[in-house]
């Protein structure tokens, strides 16, 4: 099905299933440990034998030799798995750096060697016994050092998010030099881990020459591909399978070496083999969120008016990679004639950096919304009153391309008006609760919506069973269960006759789960199914597809009913389909925006921050399941907690690597941290998004979220902190004398 004209009225604008707080359909599975995930899949390959991955104890150089005599004569090993053993590898598209290193390493904990063994404790053990020799080589660390001399470079996350290095409208530089009321500042954004609960994990297990994983991966048909450019074998001889997914935040989007070592070590072993990566190794192996150094510039009017806006960014990867696109939110959250957007990639030896939940945006409006309280201080203007005066409803470089749908004013006059911004004190620290000063911070947010290709096929049995399969993924987002609202709500079924199976590259290829367009997306594939499998329904049965309705398991048409059952007959039918899009995301700008308010508490002798409540009113086109949709929202809103006040990859700038590389060095926010929390959604349907009307929401609650907590902490203080996170070592000293 090919969507190329604005959505009308459909069998989803019913409303009769979608959009009901449904609880999740996968939750029992969950909340009694029955769903397997990927290195519980005993079941599926019995008889595994555990691999131990060993990660190079250097950031840059050459590994000399590597000597295994020891351990392979330790008890239980089976085999030993290097690059010399391994065969000529290709690496991924996705991939910046060799899954397998050696001779040649490229970052700190970079895999060189599998030690497979019948246990997992003879495997770790045994890995201790692995002596390896390296050359160690000089490496750049150092993301400010590093960017003296970086170039200008462009690029796209692959999640909605690009820009390229320079990007200019109209003449910022003579604008702002005339401006009346200017803003020049420096913030800083540091590297962030994923920290998902479920560790990169796989079983693999070789049947001759075709592999199946069992794999944590957020998007089946990119791994099958990338798979299978990595071990040299065609597409077709790889199968991966990952049902549930215990978090991934873009971090289990790409190809691991868990997934290589596993297939590597299954060939060598001749039989399954199960691999999970060890805490640190998720930190220094995999990817992680890159620092950024952010400088923006605001030239207003004395009304409020911004006359230029510049936003330029830099930050590092290894050599191959690309930039965290922290300027791309510029572009288009406000208006102004003058602009200038700019980003460098310095070239750092550090672990690979790639995407993590709303990559660019997410650190580029931690300064962004920072910048904009400064300059609204400057103004003397309330926060939320410059963020609606300068509103735009069209692209600011392209006016006569319009906002499909843009609901930001609207968002934070709500949310400013639940929440009681009216109460606010526009002077910093003159509000106290006993030993706390207490103060409110505001931010926009904002996240692009993006569709993408998704296809499942839709078949109903003899007892009018719907049964949906794709190889969408469920990450813990609700996959299943908005999948089976919009069968049942397309095919008119109840609920509970709609059976979902997802994350196996057997079945038709979905968009997957990254950059919020997972839910739109797989939903609109399964309609296009659906809509197929309706006029194979109506052919059967001689009705006018047009005419036909799907309710209560029936199928109608003038004075004849017939069940689904009876139209399926003994043999069932089944439709498989694609939605594919046209250029409307290109005609229209395709966006979700929010209001974030939050009000913060620090303590008047420590410094000591608390969050004390947090809303974010959300404009995200048509809601499918508000009751899923709200438990991402404050997911979110919790990951911008930390990213505040605790997140940080601490550098060893003398060794290139993150010190603080496990939960324990590594800070979340716990369940302590965290207050009470609201969500409101507009109501919004976007029909030039998809049939469904939808759009992401997922990475749209942390959007805004860290500079909205800045804002309160400094409303609270009077002490304005422009470096992530904000611990209170950066305000203590400026704390107000305590009388």
């Amino acid at each position: 099905m090919k969507f190329d004209t604005p959505a009308g009225t459909n069998p989803i604008d019913r409303m009769q299933v979608i959009g009901k707080p449904t609880d999740r359909i996968d939750g029992p599975a969950k909340t009694t440990g029955t769903a397997p995930y990927a290195y519980e899949q005993n079941a599926a390959a019995p008889n595994a034998a555990y691999g131990h991955v060993i990660g190079a104890g250097i950031a840059k150089g050459r590994i000399r030799s590597i000597d295994l005599t020891e351990a392979k004569a330790a008890p239980g090993v089976i085999t030993i798995v290097t690059a010399e053993t391994a065969g000529k590898l290709g690496k991924g598209n996705m991939n910046t750096a060799r899954l397998l290193g050696g001779p040649e390493v490229q970052h700190y904990h970079q895999a060189i060697a599998l030690v497979v063994a019948e246990t997992f404790e003879q495997a770790r053990a045994a890995a201790a016994l692995v002596r390896v020799d390296y050359a160690r080589e000089q490496g750049r660390f150092d993301l400010n050092t590093a960017l003296k001399a970086a170039p200008l470079k462009g690029d796209s996350s692959g999640e909605g998010s690009s820009a390229p290095p320079v990007d200019r409208v109209g003449d910022f530089e003579k604008a702002f030099a005339a401006a009346p009321v200017k803003l020049d500042a420096h913030y800083t954004t540091p590297d962030q881990s994923h920290a998902m609960m479920e560790p990169h994990a796989t079983i693999a297990a070789w049947d001759g020459d075709r592999v199946t994983l069992w794999t944590s991966n957020q998007m089946i048909a990119w791994g099958k591909g990338e798979v299978a450019k990595t071990l040299g074998i065609p597409k077709d001889k790889v199968r991966l399978v990952s049902p549930y997914v215990g978090g991934g935040f873009g971090g289990k989007l790409f190809l691991r070496a868990d997934a290589v070592l596993a297939a590597l070590g299954a060939k060598a072993a001749g039989r399954p083999v199960k691999v999970a990566l060890p805490r640190p190794l998720i930190a220094n192996n995999t990817t992680h969120r890159p620092a950024t150094s952010q400088r923006i510039r605001l030239g207003c009017k004395p009304d409020g008016t911004i006359t230029a806006i510049a936003h330029e960014s830099g930050s590092g990867d290894l050599p191959g990679g690309g930039p965290e696109t922290a300027v791309a939110q510029t572009k288009l959250l406000y208006a102004g004639a003058n602009r200038l957007t700019a980003m460098r990639l310095a070239v750092l030896d550090l672990p690979e950096g790639n995407a993590m939940r709303a990559p660019g945006e997410a650190p580029g409006m931690m300064a962004l919304e920072i910048a904009m309280d400064e300059m609204a201080e400057k103004l003397g203007m309330d926060p939320v009153e410059f963020r609606i005066l300068n509103d735009t409803q069209v692209d600011p470089a392209k006016p006569e391309r319009k906002f499909s749908q843009r609901q930001l004013v609207e968002c934070l006059k709500l949310g400013a008006a639940r929440f009681g911004w009216d109460k606010r004190q526009a002077k910093p620290a003159q509000v106290r609760d006993g030993r706390w000063l207490v103060g409110m911070g505001v931010a926009a947010g904002f996240r692009n919506n993006m569709v993408m290709k998704s296809a499942a096929r839709v078949g109903i049995d003899r007892k009018g069973v719907v049964t949906v399969a794709t190889d969408m993924t469920d990450i813990g987002t609700g996959s299943y269960t908005i999948i089976a609202q919009t069968a049942a709500e397309v095919m008119g079924v109840p609920l509970e006759k709609v059976v979902v199976l997802l994350g196996d590259s057997d079945f038709p290829a979905a968009a997957g789960s990254g950059g919020q367009w997972g839910g739109n997306s797989s939903t609109a594939g399964v309609y296009a199914a659906c809509m197929k499998l309706r006029d194979s329904v109506a052919q059967r049965l001689g009705f006018n597809s047009a005419d036909a309705v799907f309710e209560g398991g029936k199928v109608r048409s003038g004075n004849r009913s017939v069940s689904l059952a009876e139209a399926a007959g003994d043999a069932g039918l089944s439709a498989e389909d694609a939605m594919e899009y046209g250029d409307l995301d290109k005609r229209y700008q395709q966006s979700t925006f929010a209001g974030h308010f939050v009000e913060a508490g620090v303590d008047a002798f420590t410094g000591e921050v608390r969050i004390r409540r947090m809303l974010a009113v959300c404009a995200a086109g048509r809601i499918l399941n508000p009751k899923a949709a709200r438990s991402q929202v404050i997911g979110a809103m919790t990951m911008g907690v930390g990213a505040a006040l605790m997140e940080e990859l601490a550098v060893d700038k003398r060794f290139g690597f993150f010190v603080n590389h496990d939960l324990a060095g590594y800070e979340v926010p716990v369940h302590a941290d965290i207050p009470h929390q609201d969500v409101i959604f507009l109501d919004e349907a976007d029909p030039m998004s998809s049939p469904m009307k939808a759009k992401g929401v997922g990475e749209l609650g942390l959007c805004g979220v860290g500079g909205a907590i800045a804002n309160a902490i400094y409303n609270a203080t009077g002490v304005r902190v422009r470096d992530y996170p904000i611990t209170l070592e950066k305000h203590l000293a400026g704390l107000p004398s305590i009388v």
